[in-house]
């Protein structure tokens, strides 16, 4: 065990954590210690120094972001294309079903997911489609909940692979594969478990995928994405495009519209750059770690806080069942307990199910047996 610790402190030299013991990482991820020098060199240098518009030094850093994503996916870079947020990126993907404008959809989601998703779902479907729930009593960790609710009925499904109020992991092997086997339309929103949980896109096939940078990534917010399975990307007619759409650019013909042949038919107007200087960096740190291996230790720090607490901790025990965020619920004794952490400098926040607490890889056991000493000593 001290190997292990020993190892995983070296990690903590390359962010910049302040004194707080930090566990807001469902949140908010921290920034490398050479983030601000990478964005000056990469886009503010070459936007203050350039003789003539800095266009050329800046699109390549969305090629390095797309690079990254490939690699993270285990996918093609092509079938990615930059978002600024989940919203933006769902809103986009559902606009483009063009054979399905004119179709009521039935449209499968649980109720535990992120509201916001919810949101572009009643708003950015056909009119007269339907949103069918799982209900939030029902255990989305187990694969035969959800196909008792993929039933003949459901055009698509929403499936998030984590859960940020309840700790939960979804089954999404098993859900994508029967969605497949009933030629049920897919969308899979991995915003909890991006860079906490190993995500191979070529095995797992959805046909759509959303994701973000700011949490687990450390890459900040504005630099989302959207991923589309090459099978179904020729029949996306995205609505809301822009130049950046179009198959070239620069052609400038407003007579001749042309979907580019990859994602970033998605794109739109002139992108953002600035978010994407930092995910990019970002997310070729955690690449080179690798996934597994930053699993791995948050996993460990969770054992190590469970093995304290009983009914107190409410999220899966089973790692297979569990993201990277455990919540812990003192039910009347909650509030003395959120005022002792933050007189602790510990940082966690707090949701309907509990008090949500997620370690990384800068995260170290001394941080977890502060944890559990601050509670198991808080007098009532």
């Amino acid at each position: 065990m001290k190997k292990h610790s020993t190892q995983y402190k070296n990690y903590k030299k390359d962010f910049i954590l302040t004194n707080a013991n930090y566990l807001l990482n469902h949140s908010v991820g921290r920034p490398l210690k050479d983030t601000e020098t990478i964005f000056t060199n990469q886009f503010f240098e070459p936007w203050s120094s350039s003789l003539d518009e800095p266009w050329n030094q800046w699109l390549p850093v969305i090629d390095h972001f797309t690079n990254e994503l490939a690699q993270l996916f285990n996918a093609k870079k092509e079938e990615f294309c930059p978002q600024i947020n989940l919203s933006s990126g769902l809103t986009k993907i559902l606009q483009s079903f063009e054979e399905n404008q004119n179709k009521k959809m039935v449209v499968l989601m649980s109720e535990v997911d992120f509201p916001g998703m919810g949101f572009v779902l009643q708003k950015a479907l056909p009119i007269h489609s339907k949103i069918r729930f799982i209900p939030s009593n029902e255990d989305v960790t187990d694969y035969t909940v959800w196909e008792k609710y993929l039933t003949d009925e459901i055009d698509m499904v929403f499936i998030s692979h984590a859960y940020s109020n309840t700790g939960q992991l979804s089954p999404i092997d098993n859900v994508l594969s029967f969605a497949r086997s009933k030629n049920i339309l897919s969308i899979l929103d991995v915003a909890q478990s991006v860079g906490i949980v190993p995500i191979n896109l070529e095995a797992l096939e959805p046909d759509f995928m959303i994701g973000s940078s700011v949490k687990w990534l450390c890459g900040g917010p504005g630099s989302a994405y959207l991923w589309v399975n090459s099978k179904r990307l020729p029949y996306c007619k995205p609505r809301d495009v822009g130049w950046f759409s179009h198959e070239n650019p620069f052609e400038f013909d407003i007579h001749d519209f042309r979907y580019k042949d990859t994602a970033m038919r998605f794109w739109g107007g002139t992108p953002s750059i600035a978010p994407y200087v930092i995910a990019a960096h970002s997310i070729n740190y955690f690449n080179q770690i690798g996934i597994k291996k930053i699993r791995q230790h948050n996993q460990m720090l969770i054992e190590k806080v469970s093995g304290e607490f009983d009914v107190e901790f409410v999220s899966p025990r089973e790692e297979a069942k569990r993201g990277g965020t455990m919540i812990l619920d003192f039910k009347n004794n909650q509030e003395r307990i959120l005022s002792r952490l933050k007189e602790n400098n510990i940082s966690v926040d707090v949701r309907s199910q509990g008090i949500r607490i997620s370690p990384h890889i800068y995260n170290d056991e001394a941080n977890m047996s502060h944890l559990i000493e601050v509670i198991k000593t808080t007098k009532f």
